[in-house]
């Protein structure tokens, strides 16, 4: 499948790529978080750093996740939003891997992970969205570039 094609829809409405599609789709650190459910190392992706307006999107399916408008630096190394872009955007997992009890989100549209969520976050939710920047993408037309680069 190249990259201009669309994904795959299953009979339950979510996008449904083989192992291999996928791989052809991603670059080994997007495949490795997002379809392997890995982390990247903190502070490591120049998104992370990202002031810009607009959308961050999954890198896997293209659904809207998350608002430039929510999202805040908690110090951790990885993006933070207090809020994800509708209800519907995300789906979240029990995790108790690394011998701790976390609650995972993956993208509700291809079941890509993206983080987890923590109820530590500032208001108006008190939720931190800790989200790889790997398996994001930032669509600055959905917002509008207001940070004049």
């Amino acid at each position: 499948m190249s990259k201009a094609e669309s994904p795959r829809k299953s009979d339950h409405g979510k996008v449904a790529l083989s192992e291999q599609e996928w791989r052809s789709k991603l670059t080994p650190e997007q495949f490795y978080v997002t379809r392997q459910h890995g982390t990247e190392r903190a502070f490591s992706h120049p998104l992370h750093q990202e002031k810009g307006s607009g959308t961050y999107v999954c890198v896997c399916c293209g659904a809207p996740l998350f608002s430039s408008e929510t999202k805040y630096d908690s110090g951790t190394g990885w993006p933070s939003f207090f809020a994800p872009a509708n209800e519907a955007a995300l789906s979240e997992h029990a995790d108790r891997s690394l011998f701790m009890r976390r609650t995972e989100v993956r993208c509700a549209k291809c079941d890509a992970h993206l983080g987890h969520v923590f109820p530590d976050g500032p208001k108006p939710t008190g939720a931190r969205y800790c989200i790889n920047c790997a398996a994001l993408n930032l669509d600055r037309g959905k917002h509008g570039d207001k940070s004049g680069a």
